[in-house]
């Protein structure tokens, strides 16, 4: 049975102290300045303790304490080292700052939504503070499991942010397509074809090995990646594991390359000079970004400072210069909207693209799968509500 009852400190301060039995059948008690709070706490905590999910403040770890929990158990299921990095940034430099120090069992879902206004007020984009509320969900998932929290403070929280950017993907036009395709050449011809027209993931492009290409039957079956350390291993997700269709293009590109392709002990398709895993910075800036400055596929940046303040001419104007418009993701949202032009389903797409689910196909491309008739139906439908006929 639970209580709360007035005490008076020597000091002559009045507090409230609220006592309840827990489910290890140990006395605990808080207290509190005014008495209603503790009647409101208390009516929590014994209902929490009724369903047997009532952990403790005095047992429960700070969120700091359970954040280092979770990245030692991310590092024990063995993510790839640039996600644990990820995570590791999100708890360093935007969750422990803010909440680090506070009780996982006395975190809720106003805090919650308070955390994300604080990261907001603090100049986090609205992706970013997707991305962390993400990971202090997982924080308090692992923690559950841990039977060192019962709570979930961010399934409820609201991340309807204001977000003014574009989100659809920037994806290079036909035109553009045709220049980069003219004026791709050499080692790099093969990898720019296949980007293009079989719509692979930069980390599968680095990671294909000969045994996952079929010349014969004409596709590609993806079974592996290469990561931010150079190490070959699983792909994204189990949707990832998929056979993609290749064009004419693409197969004689890739049997003329085969012949020159330099040998290694993984085998790989577009490995670097020795047959070692190719870096990611290699196929920008040694394959991609000069075709797309030889064709003038640019685009003007301001030019920064030490500072990262943009540098200012005489005319008290920004100093730009230009850089290479593209990457190679924008080259696989190319492929996919040529799938989707050439009549392919949202399904099909998820399948070639190896999407995780369905609704990161219609995220992405959902703007590309536009049916004209039936826009066209609802606008004179509406007309005839409004005006008859």
């Amino acid at each position: 049975m639970g209580t709360v009852r007035k005490r008076v400190l020597p000091s002559g301060l009045v507090t409230w102290r609220a006592a309840y039995t827990d489910g290890a059948g140990k006395r605990r008690t808080k207290q509190f300045a005014r008495k209603s709070d503790g009647e409101a706490w208390l009516v929590e905590v014994q209902h929490d303790v009724a369903r047997g999910i009532h952990t403790p403040a005095s047992v429960s770890p700070t969120i700091k304490q359970g954040a280092a929990l979770w990245i030692k158990r991310c590092n024990e299921k063995g993510l790839e080292p640039s996600t644990v990095k990820g995570y590791e940034e999100h708890v360093d430099l935007h969750i422990v700052p803010f909440i680090g120090a506070k009780k996982a069992s006395e975190f809720n879902v106003p805090m919650a939504d308070a955390f994300a206004d604080q990261l907001r007020d603090a100049g986090r984009s609205a992706e970013m503070i997707k991305k962390i509320i993400g990971s202090l969900g997982s924080i308090f998932k692992d923690l559950r499991r841990r039977g060192l929290c019962s709570i979930a403070p961010t399934a409820d929280v609201d991340l309807d942010l204001p977000e003014r950017d574009d989100p659809r993907p920037v994806i290079p036009t036909k035109a553009e397509l045709q220049s980069i395709i003219a004026g791709a050449a050499g080692r790099w011809r093969p990898v720019v074809l296949t980007a293009i027209f079989c719509g692979l993931r930069s980390s599968e492009l680095r990671g294909l090995a000969w045994s996952n290409v079929d010349l014969e039957s004409k596709q590609l079956s993806l079974t592996q990646r290469a990561d931010a350390s150079h190490r070959i291993g699983k792909l994204k997700s189990k949707k990832a594991y998929r056979l993609i269709p290749c064009p004419p293009i693409v197969v004689n590109a890739l049997r003329e390359w085969k012949l020159a392709c330099p040998k290694g002990d993984l085998g790989l398709v577009f490995p670097n000079g020795v047959g070692k895993v190719e870096s990611m910075s290699n196929m920008l800036d040694r394959g991609l970004h000069p075709i797309l400055l030889a064709k003038e596929i640019t685009e003007k940046v301001a030019v920064l400072d030490a500072a990262g303040k943009p540098v200012i001419n005489n005319a008290g104007e920004p100093v730009m210069r230009e850089i290479p418009k593209y990457g190679l993701h924008s080259l696989r949202h190319a492929c996919a909207s040529l799938w989707i032009e050439s009549g392919y389903n949202p399904k099909q797409i998820q399948t070639l693209m190896g999407h995780s689910s369905i609704k990161v196909t219609f995220d992405v491309y959902g703007h590309l799968f536009p049916d004209a008739n039936a826009d066209q139906r609802a606008a004179e439908g509406v007309q005839a509500r409004l005006l008859g006929g």
